[in-house]
């Protein structure tokens, strides 16, 4: 009878002996490291491009970038104020600091940065709308800078809102936290994605499914595409110096969802808010790391 062959992952105990995981003996004495090993085949396979350390730091820089634009915008935010003139301290902003807004052109996409208000789930074109006391105001930012792409966004309260309203933001955050620890190296996306279902369903929200999270770094969207629910142990496998956002849109009501006639602008279908927080995210060799860091708790 034949044996039969037992694959050794990197987290498991190395066959020889040392006491070390394989991840740090043997796969590496034999020039196996996770880049070099798998980069042409997830490139191959997935299409996926892994980022090296060079690529990294200069998403980071871009990330930086991206950060700083949204506390600028946090700072200015108020009562009064038109999502327009969000867009133009975000594009003014970008171009002061070298870098180039993603979002102005993309696909036809008319201004430098997405601006979702109440009902609007995501892709809210700037323009006449007027922030009132008590929204909710997403800022979605991705700055090109060197060449690399960092994609975040966040919430914005406008004056004081009620509980509700805070509600659905705190579920948002908590869900894009809840997919965060998903990521490490052998889990796969569809953990991410059921993380983040179980935790909004458990709140009585619902998760968005037409849109998700995306590959980034190179360009603005690339593979692999990361929906926001899904089953554990389904999906690609995560490796080390994989880079993509988790941006999970939560819905207060229903999860069902409309495009309006500018092509872009998807709302709820039932009126009820939505919310959405997202980070640009690195599988490293132990877990992960946020490229466009903020608190989430």
């Amino acid at each position: 009878m034949k044996n039969k062959s037992t694959k050794v992952h990197r987290n498991d105990l190395c066959p020889c002996g040392s006491g070390l995981k394989y991840k740090k003996c043997c796969i590496r004495k034999a020039g196996l490291t996770p880049r070099n090993s798998n980069k042409a085949l997830y490139l191959r396979k997935h299409g996926i491009r892994v980022k090296e350390a060079g690529d990294i730091e200069g998403i980071k820089k871009a990330g930086r970038l991206a950060l700083k634009t949204l506390d600028m915008v946090e700072d200015s935010i108020r009562v009064g104020m038109r999502t327009d003139d969000i867009n133009t301290l975000v594009h003014d902003y970008t171009l002061k600091n070298g870098a180039t807004p993603a979002a102005l052109g993309y696909r036809g996409f008319p201004k430098s940065v997405c601006v979702s208000v109440n009902e609007v789930i995501c892709h809210g074109i700037p323009g006449d709308r007027v922030l009132k006391n008590g929204d909710i105001v997403n800022v979605d930012v991705t700055s090109i800078l060197g060449g690399y792409y960092a994609d975040v966004n966040k919430m914005f309260f406008v004056g004081d809102p009620d509980a509700t309203t805070r509600k659905i933001v705190n579920v948002a955050r908590e869900c894009l936290r809840k997919g965060v620890m998903m990521v490490r190296p052998g889990n796969r996306i569809g953990d991410i994605g059921f993380a983040i279902q179980a935790f909004a369903e458990k709140e009585g929200c619902s998760v968005v499914r037409e849109f998700v999270g995306h590959g980034v770094g190179f360009d603005f969207h690339e593979p692999p595409q990361v929906p926001h629910h899904g089953r554990c142990g389904e999906g690609i496998e995560l490796i080390p110096g994989m880079v993509f956002t988790i941006e999970p849109m939560i819905n207060l009501g229903a999860k069902d969802l409309r495009i309006l006639d500018d092509g872009w602008t998807a709302v709820t279908l039932d009126g009820a808010l939505s919310a959405q927080f997202e980070q640009t995210i690195l599988v490293t060799d132990e877990g992960y790391e946020s490229l466009t860091p903020f608190p989430l708790q």
